[in-house]
């Protein structure tokens, strides 16, 4: 382990909500899942393997034991589905696209997608990334800003690279557009009500009946960018990810259909810029309560080497990608995954019942007393060069097995780089001493944009 992992400094404990002491029944569990899921495991979660408790009259199994992790994710992963309240909650949004898609369904998509996360892709997302960065700090001109929202920013900025990587072309003229329809969708939508957790599949609900509504809309706006960029004939080699998916063609010779390519782009647009913006947030935040750590990112991103953007440059910035890596363990943008048993099994010496919830949750297991040293302190020298690497199934920021996260070093690499950039060129703040909490709905948000002050460093 390198020296400077070895040394020892205060550590810091980010606030968090607190658990209930013991886990809560059905009835008081139903308001907390609707308002900040991160409340509903009670203290007893963090420290065993296994947490069973009815729900709606369903077994329902908390699996923090990773050899059962494994065997839901990895192993057994053809038993375990999707469940019906993950299909409401974000197929309005996504569709049919990657991330709940099934079966041959799903391969096939995944096949069509896997040339457009290739290194060479990657290369791209770090050029955007860096001109990004230009053009933010360029717009700074040097002058401090005071109480920014700067959840707000980020989101702006990684929808600009997102916009740039998909599609070569700014997304000012489209980018305000989908950030309203986005944060329409979550103040309207994406709470669970009671019966999005009781019905089951192809039933339908007042609320599902007003998502799809909103479907409409936002598949009409995705349209509308498509057919913007559909405009310029795609190039051979690609310039961007749209070209990529236009060119991609199945074992039979088969592309994309009009509908798998809007559901794949509303995919990557919203996992490529919003839960991107949600990482940067809280790196930012953990750094402006850690100046110590802050200072060390700033010293390295100023040894970093703007003249060659390529992806590689993340590994001359150890300390940097350990913040994110960090933060991701802290805040993980997927805090919980959800299966639904098709089928009995036995898992970690739990019989399994068909229709049975099965919940492998990174918020607790990234927590979890077994696996981590100070699980809620704020830590990256844990994943430095050298540092013992997390146990594995213990630490799972993008999932695991075959349906892990397709765009995870899209995610990686330009979170690195923003950070790097942003930091070597400001001292990031807090204005005023106010606590943020992170809520679990549909991700991990903060449950106010604070504002941030950013000041030049030297001036």
């Amino acid at each position: 382990m390198p020296e400077a992992a070895l040394q020892p400094r205060p550590a810091l404990v980010p606030p968090r909500p607190r658990p209930a002491v013991a886990l809560l029944p059905a009835p008081l569990l139903l308001p907390f899942l609707r308002r900040n899921v991160l409340q509903t495991w009670g203290e007893p979660a963090y420290r065993e393997r296994v947490v069973q408790r009815p729900f709606l009259g369903r077994q329902s199994v908390l699996l923090n034991d990773l050899g059962g992790v494994r065997r839901v994710l990895v192993d057994n992963h053809q038993n375990y589905g999707r469940t019906a309240t993950t299909d409401r909650l974000l197929r309005p949004m996504i569709g049919e696209g990657l991330f709940l898609a099934e079966g041959d369904a799903w391969k096939r998509q995944r096949r069509l997608a896997a040339p457009s996360f290739a290194p060479r892709a990657m290369d791209i997302v770090a050029a955007e990334t860096m001109r990004g960065m230009d053009r933010l700090l360029d717009g700074f001109a040097g002058k401090p800003q005071v109480a920014i929202n700067l959840l707000s920013l980020v989101q702006n900025l990684t929808l600009d690279i997102a916009g740039r990587v998909l599609f070569s072309q700014t997304m000012a003229g489209f980018g305000p557009g989908l950030r309203r329809l986005i944060e329409s969708y979550g103040r309207a939508h994406a709470r669970p009500t009671p019966l999005d957790f009781m019905l089951p599949h192809g039933w339908s609900s007042l609320k599902d009946r007003q998502r799809e509504r909103f479907a409409r809309t936002w598949r009409d706006y995705i349209d509308t960018i498509i057919e913007a960029r559909a405009a310029t004939p795609p190039a051979n080699p690609p310039r961007d990810l749209f070209d990529t998916l236009a060119l991609a063609r199945d074992a039979e010779g088969g592309g994309l259909s009009r509908e798998e390519m809007r559901d794949q782009i509303a995919t990557f647009i919203i996992a490529g810029h919003e839960t991107t913006a949600l990482t940067l947030f809280w790196s930012l935040y953990l750094l402006a309560l850690d100046k110590d750590a802050q200072a060390r990112v700033a010293g390295e991103a100023a040894l970093l080497d703007d003249a060659s953007p390529e992806a590689v440059l993340v590994e001359r910035l150890p300390f940097t990608k350990a913040v994110v890596q960090e933060a991701l363990r802290l805040y993980p943008v997927a805090f919980t995954i959800v299966r639904e048993a098709k089928g009995p099994d036995e898992v970690a010496g739990v019989a399994i019942e068909k229709g049975a919830l099965v919940v492998a949750a990174p918020w607790i297991l990234h927590r979890h007393k077994a696996y981590w040293e100070e699980p809620h302190a704020f830590r990256p020298e844990r994943f430095l060069p050298g540092a013992p690497p997390p146990e594995r199934f213990a630490y799972l920021p993008f999932g695991a097995g075959p349906r892990v996260c397709i765009g995870a070093q899209f995610a990686l690499i330009e979170a690195t780089l923003v950070l790097a950039r942003l930091v070597r060129a400001c001292d990031v703040g807090l204005v005023g001493r106010r606590v943020v909490m992170p809520v679990g709905v549909v991700t991990i948000y903060p449950d106010k944009a604070p504002p941030f002050r950013l000041t030049p460093r030297g001036g």
